[in-house]
C-alpha cells in the first residue's frame, strides 16, 4: 500500500482577465498549497474507490480519481481520508486527482487540464502563478507564510459564480480587493455574505474569500483562536484552522 499526500490549494488573488469567446474565463492567480490535505492509500493493480473519514463524495466513474487513473489507463484501488472540506473552493478532488497523476509520474499541464482548471496546479504545487483557464502554470519562489482558514458548513458552486459575475454591471465588477469574484460569490450565495461580514467585523478587513469561495481565510493566525475549532456564524457553524504554505 501506497500512501500519498494531496494538499488543498488555497487562491491567494484572482483577477479575471476577459471572457473567451467559447465561454470561459482568462485569469490571473497566485496560488499555493497548504499544510491541510486530504491522505490516500493507494494499492496498485487493484481496483476499487473508497472512502474513509466523514467527507463524502461520489465514487463513480466522475470520480476525480477514478478520472485521472482513466486519463493514465492504470488500475488501482484507492482509499480517500478526505480532511480538505467538500465543495469549499479548496480544490479537494483536484488534490486527489493530482496525487494520483504524481504517482505514476505526472502528465502535461494540458493533459492535467482535461481532469478541471486546477489539477495543473496541484499537480505542480507549490506556489504559481495561474494563467489562462489554469493550464499556464508559472512556479514562483516559495513563500511561507501563515494562514487561518474559516469553512462554513455549505458550499458555493463555481458555475453559478461565474455566471453571477457575468450578469454583474460594471460598477461591481470593479476590482475592490484581492478576489474579482468576492462579489459573484455573495451574490450566489447569501449566507457567504453575511458569514464575511461577521468575520471582518471580528478579525479585520484582511479576511477574504478563496476564489469562488465558500471557504474565507485570513493571512495569518490570531492568538485568541485554537488551532483548531468551530465558532457559530450568523448562519450556522464555522470551522477554523491555522494552517500555513507548502513549497511543492
Amino acid at each position: 500500500m501506497i500512501e500519498l499526500l494531496a494538499p488543498a490549494k488555497l487562491t491567494w488573488s484572482l483577477e479575471i482577465l476577459r471572457v473567451r469567446d467559447d465561454g470561459l474565463h482568462e485569469l490571473r492567480s497566485e496560488m499555493t498549497t497548504l499544510d491541510l490535505a486530504d491522505r490516500l492509500s493507494v494499492e496498485p493493480d487493484a481496483d476499487y474507490l473508497r472512502l474513509a473519514g466523514k467527507e463524502a463524495v461520489p465514487l463513480d466513474a466522475s470520480n476525480l480519481v477514478a478520472r485521472a487513473l482513466a486519463l493514465l489507463g492504470r488500475r488501482a484501488g484507492v482509499v480517500m481520508d478526505k480532511r480538505i472540506p467538500v465543495g469549499g473552493g479548496l480544490g479537494g478532488g483536484s488534490a486527489d486527482a493530482a496525487a494520483i497523476l504524481r504517482l505514476f509520474g505526472g502528465v502535461s499541464d494540458e493533459e492535467a487540464l482535461v481532469l478541471g482548471s486546477d489539477v495543473p496546479f496541484c499537480q505542480r504545487g507549490g506556489r504559481a502563478l495561474v494563467e489562462g483557464v489554469g493550464e499556464r502554470v508559472t512556479p514562483l519562489d516559495f513563500a511561507p507564510r501563515d494562514v487561518t482558514l474559516f469553512m462554513p458548513d455549505f458550499s458555493v458552486s463555481t458555475r453559478a459564480c461565474y455566471d453571477a459575475f457575468d450578469e454583474l454591471d460594471t460598477a461591481s465588477r470593479a476590482r475592490r480587493g484581492a478576489n474579482d469574484l468576492e462579489v459573484a460569490a455573495c451574490v450566489v450565495e447569501p449566507r457567504l455574505a453575511s458569514t464575511l461580514r461577521f468575520l471582518r467585523e471580528r478579525f479585520g478587513d484582511e479576511v477574504q474569500v478563496a476564489g469562488s469561495g465558500s471557504t474565507m481565510f485570513a493571512p495569518r493566525h490570531f492568538d485568541d483562536l485554537d488551532h483548531e475549532g468551530e465558532m457559530l456564524g450568523p448562519d450556522g457553524p464555522v470551522r477554523f484552522r491555522a494552517s500555513v504554505t507548502t513549497p511543492a
